[in-house]
């Protein structure tokens, strides 16, 4: 290889690199919808805390019996346990994206698919939650029919017990579908932007 090959071998490998003003600005265009999601992340956190505290104090509010608080506060401690793990995940994608420099496709390719997978992240968070959820309204349903006299719990009649199968049934559908809109309200629909950003530069 000659001098001329060498230098027009170095040529075209800079012009691969040299991103166009258009291709810029269109990559820093992305900054809108990430700065918003970025603002849904931090607020989720505040929200998520302020539920974690409302629902360690549920007993306080309905005068729970001592025996009742017990299994309530077991039950709570592995609630906090999971929600601790995720929010720590979670955290460190806030931290990620607070990071982020959008100068080049790649970097945006890297935001985009990292948004996309704490997306489903979000999600396993949500049903990981779910059987807690269950519970919860069991033991709130077993609680005040205890209050009617001669209660029996082993007396359970058909009605009950299909009452009792409609609310597993019903919460996770709840939660399923209400999953599913959180994620696309607050998250996904930003993600769409980003990626018709990068379908723009694909075209290109």
């Amino acid at each position: 290889m000659d001098f001329n090959d060498i230098q027009n071998a170095w040529n075209n490998e800079k012009n691969e690199n040299v991103i166009l003003p258009n291709n810029l600005e269109k990559i820093q265009s992305v900054h809108t919808p990430l700065d918003i999601i970025k603002k849904n992340l931090k607020n989720e956190f505040i929200y998520q805390i302020i539920s974690i505290v409302f629902i360690g104090l549920v007993p306080l509010f309905f005068d729970f019996p001592p025996k009742m608080d017990i299994l309530f506060y077991l039950l709570f401690s592995l609630f906090v346990a999971v929600c601790c793990y995720y929010l720590v995940k979670l955290y460190f994608f806030y931290q990620r994206l607070n990071k982020i420099t959008l100068k080049t496709k790649d970097s945006l390719y890297e935001t985009y698919f990292d948004i996309r997978l704490n997306m489903e992240l979000y999600k396993t968070f949500g049903f990981a939650l779910t059987p807690f959820l269950i519970l919860y309204l069991i033991g709130f349903f077993y609680f005040q029919l205890s209050k009617i006299p001669g209660f029996i719990a082993e007396e359970f009649t058909n009605f009950q017990l299909l009452a009792l199968f409609s609310i597993v049934v019903s919460s996770m559908l709840f939660m399923g579908i209400a999953l599913e809109w959180w994620v696309r309200k607050f998250y996904g629909k930003y993600a769409e932007e980003i990626r018709k950003v990068i379908d723009e530069l694909k075209e290109e």
